[in-house]
């Protein structure tokens, strides 16, 4: 049960939430959550949007990151919504076993994914990467995309904390993905162990956005702002 109760969006006031709600696919807890915040919503969801259909940095990077940030911070809600998602983007089923169980140096990962993923654990533990990290990642990523990367590490970082202080309650992730491994290949102490859920047939968008056309779950609008 969330510690602030939702916000009911058909007794919502606010001509901007109640735009915003209206624009929604899916009214996720995670929204009916952020919408106690009335003037930051709506910019909050346009921020959310172009993170993920406007950015030049890989969506396949962008996901792996994220799928890290949920994993530091503990955000069940956070990962489940996005293993679907980063699967969708080009993440294997083993790189998602290797997040979960910190394995961020596995083989399954290649020498970009790995700085990626290096760079991530340091902002979000340590605010300011190395310098030998940064020399690394920008070997591999441009200006653009580095800054980019950042963006979407904190955007994700405040989501988490606001799903995990809130209690935000977890749905069931909206796309279908292959099955995983069995519970005791995650690790004793995987703390996603026990988050699994049967996932449903989802709805499907598809839709052209400025980074060309792009399959994405309901859950992430990203083209209709």
């Amino acid at each position: 049960m969330p510690r602030i109760p939702y916000v009911i969006p058909e007794k919502v006031s606010s001509r901007d939430v109640k735009q915003t709600f209206a624009q929604l696919p899916t009214l996720l807890n995670l929204f009916k959550m952020m919408a106690h915040a009335e003037t930051t919503f709506r910019p909050m969801v346009h921020l959310g949007s172009a993170i993920l259909a406007r950015q030049k940095l890989s969506a396949k990077l962008r996901e792996l990151a994220i799928l890290r940030v949920a994993n530091l911070s503990k955000s069940r809600y956070e990962w489940v919504q996005h293993v679907s998602l980063a699967m969708l983007m080009g993440v294997t089923r083993a790189q998602v076993d290797a997040i979960e169980k910190g394995e961020i140096h596995a083989p399954c990962f290649d020498e970009t994914e790995r700085v990626v993923l290096d760079f991530t654990t340091e902002v979000v533990g340590d605010v300011r990467c190395s310098d030998d990290t940064f020399a690394r990642i920008r070997q591999q990523l441009s200006s653009q995309e580095i800054v980019e990367l950042l963006l979407a590490v904190g955007y994700y970082m405040m989501i988490a904390r606001l799903c995990e202080t809130t209690d935000v309650e977890v749905e069931p992730p909206s796309e279908q993905v292959p099955p995983r491994a069995p519970p005791d290949q995650a690790g004793p102490t995987s703390p996603w162990t026990r988050s699994r859920l049967t996932p449903p047939s989802g709805k499907m968008l598809s839709r052209t956005c400025d980074t060309g056309p792009t399959r994405l779950s309901a859950v992430e609008n990203v083209c209709r702002w």
